[in-house]
């Protein structure tokens, strides 16, 4: 069983930084080519942030394209969101999330991955 553990959120100013990280336990049981961070803000639904994928590129949803960066170390067993300008949309439980096996966008998008973290706090004011 992977276990997936965030930590950095915390409370920051409109337009300042905050960086996550999460550290995965049982490296050979997940991908490192369908990792990604996954959010929901209050009263919402959880959307997907940002995610490394089966070719090893990144994707992001439009609303953080530009101030957010998603990396992970070489031994593929911390995976890391870099954010930047933060909003007050940006405020939300973050939520780490790896798959067992490679993944497209697309199948990622839809949040049916493998594994999940218990998510980590972000909040945003001004």
């Amino acid at each position: 069983q992977v276990q997936l553990v965030e930590s950095g959120g915390g409370s920051a100013q409109v337009g300042g930084s905050l960086r996550l990280s999460c550290a995965a336990a049982a490296r050979s049981t997940y991908s490192t080519a369908c990792m990604g961070w996954f959010r929901q803000p209050p009263g919402k639904q959880r959307e997907g942030v940002a995610a490394i994928v089966y070719d090893g590129s990144t994707i992001y949803t439009d609303s953080v394209k530009g101030r957010i960066t998603i990396s992970q170390d070489k031994a593929g067993t911390t995976l890391y969101l870099q954010m930047n300008s933060l909003k007050p949309e940006d405020t939300a439980i973050y939520y780490c999330a790896a798959h067992r096996t490679p993944c497209t966008g697309d199948y990622w998008r839809r949040g049916a991955l493998d594994y999940w973290g218990q998510g980590t706090q972000v909040t945003v004011s001004s």
